[in-house]
């Protein structure tokens, strides 16, 4: 089975970057720099033109995956703006306090998204115990699980990724992020198992403008997708 190629972009070229390079799918977000928040109603439209289908973030603001209903009303507006763009799916997820996944309201975005596709976010790697939060997962019929093991970086979630993967069973697609890089998706792909695996494919880019970075405007460097990296970790994977 070919390995599919998801690739999380939070701008109108870098979305052009991850389809030349050869991305089989977008994760759509605004702010990856904070882990990814809802993409902006008019970068939808844009990405609603790829050839290739698109997921957007529905995450309204940084810190942990812990929404209030002030939040769950903006996400539920977030869902019907990504239908209303005839984007293919929404990337979702809740954490409670004590970190397990919260449920109720994941059930009632996952309802509110009916027809669209579903990927549940790394909310999962914050919670105590995967094993229960892998069976909750495919309870509520999410298509697939981005995650990194419950750890910050993928390749130091080789155990876990592995573990989940062989008791998902084919009812879950489990989707390694994090830290993945041309360099080591084949490892991780050869240690977990994978169909699919997901990256930022981005590199570190200086500001083109000191003045607006002395304003506050930009910060001095930043990560952009980068269509060489998108294209070495296709020819990576494919050359595995």
């Amino acid at each position: 089975m070919a390995v599919l190629l998801e690739v999380c972009v939070d701008s109108a070229q870098g979305l052009a970057a991850a389809i030349e390079g050869g991305a089989g799918r977008i994760e759509l977000c605004s702010a990856l720099e904070l882990g990814g928040l809802t993409p902006l109603p008019s970068l939808m439209r844009i990405a609603a033109e790829a050839p290739i289908p698109v997921y957007a973030m529905i995450r309204p603001h940084a810190g942990p995956f812990i929404f209030d209903a002030t939040d769950e009303k903006a996400m539920l507006a977030d869902i019907d703006a990504v239908r209303a763009a005839g984007l293919a799916g929404v990337v979702i997820g809740a954490n409670r306090p004590d970190g397990t996944l919260d449920m109720p309201l994941i059930h009632r975005l996952k309802a509110h998204a009916a027809g669209l596709g579903s990927t549940l976010h790394r909310a999962f790697d914050l919670v105590p115990d995967p094993d229960a939060a892998l069976e909750q997962a495919v309870e509520l019929g999410c298509e697939r699980i981005l995650t990194s093991g419950c750890v910050p970086k993928a390749m130091d979630g080789l155990d876990t990724l592995k573990r989940i993967s062989a008791k998902a069973a084919g009812r879950i697609s489990i989707m390694p992020g994090s830290g993945v890089r041309p360099t080591n998706a084949v490892e991780i792909l050869r240690a977990t198992g994978a169909h699919e695996i997901h990256g930022s494919c981005s590199s570190a880019v200086a500001s083109a403008d000191p003045r607006a970075v002395s304003f506050g405007f930009d910060v001095p460097t930043s990560n952009r997708t980068d269509v060489e990296v998108v294209r070495q970790m296709r020819a990576a994977i494919d050359a595995a």
